[in-house]
């Protein structure tokens, strides 16, 4: 079984590995959050700060484009994908919610490349801002421990 063999060390070791984040400023004291919690797991998982390109975009809606773009550049081993989307009181939220996860997804299956989706969906503000460094960080090391693993599979 691939993967069973090396240990969790082993699994987050991120020090030959290339990440990019792509963050969405809208709800951008959230975004914040989130990429400076996933940027200080990636240096503690030994992920250089010179192998870690940041992206800003306007919105959640707008991170597909972007991570396509770093995909197609053939320049990273994982993507990361930071925003917040907040419910309001129209479909809006569904809207984004749904075509971003769904475009998030259907980059990294195209791509072959782990995408770690952190676009948080939330009731409030409240519920995000509790969510954001824990997020934050479990993107990081979904990024690395997916990024290894392909590597294992090629």
């Amino acid at each position: 079984m691939f993967g069973a063999e090396k240990g969790l060390a082993d699994k987050l070791d991120g020090k030959k590995l290339s990440i990019g984040i792509v963050q969405a400023r809208f709800n951008e004291s959230v975004t914040n959050a989130l990429a400076q919690a996933c940027k200080q797991e990636l240096l503690s998982l030994g992920v250089e700060e010179k192998n870690i390109t940041h992206v800003l975009v306007p919105g959640a809606l707008e991170v597909p484009c972007a991570l396509q773009a770093l995909a197609e550049s053939e320049k990273f081993d994982a993507l990361v994908a930071l925003g917040c989307i907040i419910r309001g009181e129209t479909y809006h939220f569904e809207l984004v919610a749904n075509e971003s996860g769904s475009a998030v997804t259907r980059l990294a299956l195209d791509y072959q490349l782990p995408i770690a989706n952190a676009i948080l969906t939330t009731e409030n503000l409240v519920q995000a801002q509790q969510r954001q460094d824990e997020k934050g960080r479990d993107a990081a090391r979904v990024a690395v421990e997916m990024a290894n693993l392909l590597n294992e599979l090629d």
